[in-house]
């Protein structure tokens, strides 16, 4: 099971840091959406789920703390989005390194290593390894669903189905949605 979700999860994050290429630092950082969700956001904010969820909470902080958990600026959404001084390379790099931090505690840890939590409330942070592993591969998992609909409304590219279709056919297949949701327009 542990080598199921660490596959997964590795290649989660690869679709994720794909979402970045080809593009310039401005369409990488800027908020599409009016959450101001952004793709280098993203990284950066899973980041530190890696760090804490596989690595903190369960007896393995990194060397380093993150600067936005440092200052505390992550509570006020900090770890959502990049500052002008913190370049792609530098953010790519930082969730390279966690990943890296969490696929030793993958590698040596059991699914029923005991963790505990320590921004959850002290009645709820007891829990294991194991639920922590399934919880970063949803978490991926979710943001990298997030980045494909980004990307699509960057540059038009699309998820892992995006070569389902060619441009024609992805234009008749939205055409069609949107008739069958027209039929529900007043009501």
């Amino acid at each position: 099971m542990k080598t199921v979700l660490q596959d997964y999860l590795q290649a989660t994050r690869g679709l994720m840091l794909a979402k970045l290429d080809g593009l310039s630092e401005y369409d990488r950082r800027r908020p599409l959406v009016p959450s101001g969700t952004n793709l280098l956001g993203l990284v950066k904010h899973l980041t530190g789920i890696e760090y804490v969820y596989l690595g903190t909470s369960v007896g393995r902080p990194p060397r380093e703390q993150l600067p936005w958990e440092a200052d505390g600026s992550v509570w006020g959404g900090a770890d959502m989005w990049a500052t002008a001084d913190e370049s792609t390379e530098y953010l790519t790099g930082l969730y390279r390194e966690a990943c890296a931090h969490s696929d030793r505690s993958i590698a040596e840890l059991d699914l029923e290593h005991p963790a505990s939590v320590p921004h959850w409330a002290e009645s709820q942070r007891s829990t294991t390894f194991g639920a922590l592993l399934v919880r970063v591969v949803d978490e991926t998992a979710h943001h990298a669903g997030h980045a494909d609909i980004l990307r699509e409304l960057i540059d038009g590219q699309g998820g892992r189905d995006a070569d389902m279709l060619d441009e024609a056919g992805w234009s008749e297949f939205y055409t069609s949605i949107q008739r069958a949701a027209e039929t529900f327009r007043n009501g």
